[in-house]
């Protein structure tokens, strides 16, 4: 019999294959957008990290028809008022890359003292229904901006990233102990928990109409 699926609002195979070993084994099939041509491209016009999730995961659904969801993460400094927030991948303007990212936001905070360093890694999942049921997960790393950048792992603001109650950056962490922190890693798992439990109770929500 074939599992029914459940779509990961993403072009990108190898972040499906990520998002499959952080949810385990399950009930139901993880695809992509990959599996349902031609390519959709969704603007991330939303005001929040919710809103934008929600967008990508709506926008899969109307696409596949089949239950989908999506993520949206983001670095919230506190001496910075919460940026760059929503606005972490493009911090530092269009055409920005990790480094041209990380170079500004050490910038702003050259003259902050450690004690006022303070950040969250914050992720947010949505999940929709076809019968526009909607839910919403959140992980959150708290932690503090290092002074430079330390370590070679990862991506994005991770070389500058302390995850509280410890020394060394994400960037210096190897990928297991990282997860175990990480926003992305506890959203998921949530988001992998209600599936799961939503399967249980009510497979034919997860039936292709």
């Amino acid at each position: 019999m074939t599992k029914p699926c459940v779509v990961l609002a993403t072009q990108n195979p190898h972040k499906v294959r990520e998002i499959r070993k952080i949810m385990g084994r399950l009930p139901f099939e993880v695809k992509g957008l990959e599996d349902f041509p031609p390519p959709l491209r969704v603007r991330e016009t939303g005001k929040t990290l919710e809103d934008n999730a929600l967008l990508k995961a709506r926008a899969a659904l109307r696409r596949t028809g089949h239950v989908s969801f999506s993520d949206d993460s983001g670095l919230e400094v506190k001496a910075l008022n919460g940026a760059p927030g929503v606005y972490s991948a493009r911090f530092a303007g269009p055409g920005c890359d990790f480094d041209d990212n990380n170079r500004k936001l050490l910038r702003l905070m050259k003259d902050v003292p450690a004690p006022r360093r303070a950040a969250v890694f914050r992720c947010v999942v949505a999940v929709v229904f076809p019968d526009g049921r909607e839910r919403l997960f959140e992980g959150r790393c708290p932690g503090r901006i290092t002074a430079a950048p330390r370590g070679r792992q990862g991506f994005g603001y991770d070389p500058v990233f302390a995850p509280r109650g410890e020394s060394r950056t994400f960037a210096e962490m190897k990928l297991p102990e990282k997860n175990r922190l990480s926003h992305r890693f506890l959203a998921f798992r949530k988001a992998e928990r209600f599936l799961v439990l939503t399967f249980r109770r009510s497979p034919n929500r997860f039936s292709h109409k």
